[in-house]
């Protein structure tokens, strides 16, 4: 064999067997949840690391909540691919009239907690698929069924400083492969306080939007630090928007139920009512001024709220930019979420780097009960069955991966 032959062979041989020995690292996913960050706050110039990330990635108008646009169902949303009417958590806070029980993250009469959750999450999907995850502070992570749980959860401590809970992210990813979590979740909370304490144009919220971006940044930077940038798809999302809601713009509904027996649950802007006179559901459509009254069952289709036990027999609903009148110690607000989810500004962001999104990509309004499927194919994992989010609305965000013809 002539020596450029032998060089050749010989050089063809030790790539073969690079290429045999070689594996794939496992791809990892990062949410991030950013409470309360409406969808035009990063139009504000305060946030440059959110620029940065959509120079280098895909950032959407907006991301659409469901129906109610609160907390702890859109967080659920986001992570089983459910609307809350088959996910179960329909409100912050669920009361169950047939048991006289009632539910609320981190605070519950009745055990166990898994009875109120009745969608899959990615944690689940994942256990089953035999992949690790780790979440620090996500609704859904108290769970109390071992095998429906995250490997790690933090428990829920609203004091704890931002950037401890971005180290200890930090901490996870420094992990080894072998013993890292592919999926793990942070939430902050800023900018939703703010926003109810002081209004979404305040100051204030504005502070709270500069705050979170120099958390956005120093996690950034600490992938970085790790090498792992071209690893981890970083997935910044938020639940909803906020609405100014001004003192004057109050429904009193004890004034318009005067003399009628009901029990009434209140989430601001939304009001369960569960009569006891047979006339209250006339009454309250007769007077039905800055509010919408509903039967369960008869919502439009488009609230995804129909199909519930627990929702209440009558439902209001009040016009954005109004709340319910405030009853004991409870404290005012300046602006609320909770209205129809087919308002803008009801609406969060979702920006999203990695090695799987298209750089420089802008897209239109985006579906929070999209994520999930987002979240399997990312992570190369089957998703449940019978989930109300679908993959071929959001996978045109992600590259198709080298060698790959999916």
């Amino acid at each position: 064999m002539r020596p450029g032959k032998f060089i050749f062979f010989f050089l063809t041989t030790l790539f073969l067997i690079a290429g045999i020995n070689a594996r794939p690292v496992k791809p990892v996913v990062l949410l991030v949840s950013l409470d309360g960050f409406r969808w035009d706050y990063p139009d504000r110039g305060l946030t440059p690391n959110l620029a940065e990330m959509e120079q280098n990635g895909v950032r959407a108008l907006s991301l659409q909540p469901c129906f109610p646009t609160k907390t702890f169902p859109n967080h659920l949303s986001m992570i089983t691919g459910l609307y809350p009417e088959h996910h179960g958590i329909i409100l912050n806070t669920i009361l169950n009239p047939f048991t006289n029980s009632r539910y609320s993250y981190g605070n519950s009469n009745i055990s166990p907690v898994a009875q109120w959750y009745q969608g899959e999450t990615i944690w689940e999907t994942l256990k089953r698929q035999g992949i690790k995850s780790a979440v620090y502070f996500w609704p859904g992570s108290d769970i109390d069924v071992s095998y429906r749980a995250p490997d790690i959860s933090i428990p829920y401590k609203h004091e704890t400083p931002y950037e401890e809970r971005i180290q200890t992210v930090l901490g996870w990813l420094e992990k080894p492969e072998t013993e890292r979590p592919q999926f793990i979740t942070l939430y902050l909370h800023e900018t939703d306080e703010s926003g109810h304490e002081f209004g979404p144009e305040s100051a204030q919220t504005d502070s709270a939007v500069a705050l979170l971006d120099r958390m956005i940044g120093i996690l950034r930077n600490g992938l970085r630090r790790l090498k792992l940038q071209n690893i981890v798809n970083l997935i910044i999302v938020s639940d909803h928007g906020l609405i100014a809601t001004p003192a004057e713009n109050r429904i009193d509904l004890e004034k318009i139920l005067s003399g009628k027996q009901f029990v009434a649950q209140k989430s601001n802007p939304i009001m369960f009512i569960y009569p006891k006179d047979n006339d209250v559901y006339r009454v309250l459509k007769k007077n039905a001024r800055h509010y919408k009254v509903y039967r369960r069952g008869y919502f439009p289709e488009y609230y995804h709220f129909n199909h519930n036990a627990l929702i209440a027999p009558i439902v209001l609903i009040a016009e954005p930019g109004y709340l319910f009148s405030s009853e004991g110690n409870e404290s005012p607000v300046r602006a609320t979420h909770g209205y129809d989810n087919h308002l803008l500004n009801m609406h969060g962001i979702f920006i999203a780097e990695g090695p799987r999104f298209n750089k420089g990509l802008q897209t239109g309004t985006l579906q929070s009960v999209d994520v999930y499927p987002l979240l399997c194919k990312l992570l190369g994992v089957e998703p449940a069955g019978n989930i109300d989010g679908r993959l071929d609305r959001i996978e045109f965000i992600l590259t198709t991966p080298v060698g790959n013809s999916e």
